[in-house]
């Protein structure tokens, strides 16, 4: 599904990677399900859209849920805020098709890998309640999505915590630190900031895990619902962990996500 049929906001042309689009896989059964939105991760610069995304997608609908997987503009030639529009407009997308795609309004989720989970973070954060006068009427709802699940993400660009680069994907080379600043999702939590379910491992040599505990601590100060998991094995890029040579403890991963889910009434208990 081609999110601004006339063209998304900054578009640099019509090739495909100026065009942000949803894949959809509709949960089977009848009657309304639970959606989640995944953001491949990639640095900003390419999308893992199998390990980080359809692999994901076809899990949720194995638990009742419709799972969409957001193609977002990157960098270089799109940068802050392009993926950030993107990711807005997917989930004021669903909430306005929602009776279409047999969705319930009030229960879109993302689930966003690395870059991703930042994208996740951020729009966790960022968002408003739509504008009612808006001319296109998906912009007349909320891009507020109901749940965040953040695996491996950035969320801090605090120097105290170790990084390499500064999401140069996003923001290019030597960005003002405003900038900075302004993509940091730990200084952008409010009370108003989604639930969230974030998963981390110590041994991630490529985002730092403290980003998690920064995230968690930032949610936990805001009074909004929030479930850490930070193994101490594995690499960054892990994906859902199933059959990590060596690695067997993170397999549960799914397992713990799946009860957060059915707790919170986001997934039908199996």
């Amino acid at each position: 599904m081609v999110l601004w049929p006339e063209g998304a906001p900054g578009a640099l042309g019509k090739d495909d990677g100026d065009i942000p689009k949803l894949y959809v896989y509709p949960a089977p059964g009848a009657g309304v399900h639970s959606s989640v939105i995944v953001l491949p991760g990639g640095g900003y610069t390419h999308l893992v859209m199998e390990k980080e995304g359809a692999v994901e997608a076809r899990w949720l609908n194995a638990h009742g849920v419709t799972a969409f997987v957001l193609e977002y503009r990157l960098g270089p030639r799109y940068r802050f805020p392009a993926p950030m529009q993107d990711g807005a407009r997917a989930v004021r997308y669903v909430r306005s098709h929602a009776k279409e795609l047999d969705v319930a309004p009030n229960k879109i989720g993302l689930w966003g890998f690395s870059a991703g989970g930042h994208l996740a973070g951020y729009l966790a954060a960022v968002h408003d309640s739509g504008e009612a006068k808006a001319a296109d009427s998906i912009d007349r709802v909320s891009d507020r999505p109901d749940f965040a699940i953040l695996s491996y993400g950035r969320f801090s660009m605090d120097d105290s915590i170790p990084r390499t680069g500064t999401m140069d994907g996003l923001l290019g080379k030597n960005a003002p630190q405003a900038l900075v600043d302004a993509i940091s999702v730990v200084r952008l939590v409010t009370k108003d900031t989604s639930p969230s379910f974030i998963y981390s491992t110590t041994a991630d040599q490529t985002v730092n895990s403290l980003n998690a505990t920064a995230y968690y601590d930032a949610l936990k100060r805001a009074g909004v619902p929030v479930e850490l998991h930070i193994f101490e094995r594995g690499p960054h890029g892990t994906g859902m962990a199933q059959g990590l040579k060596g690695l067997p403890e993170l397999a549960i991963y799914p397992t713990l996500l799946e009860n957060w889910m059915e707790m919170h009434g986001w997934m039908s208990e199996s």
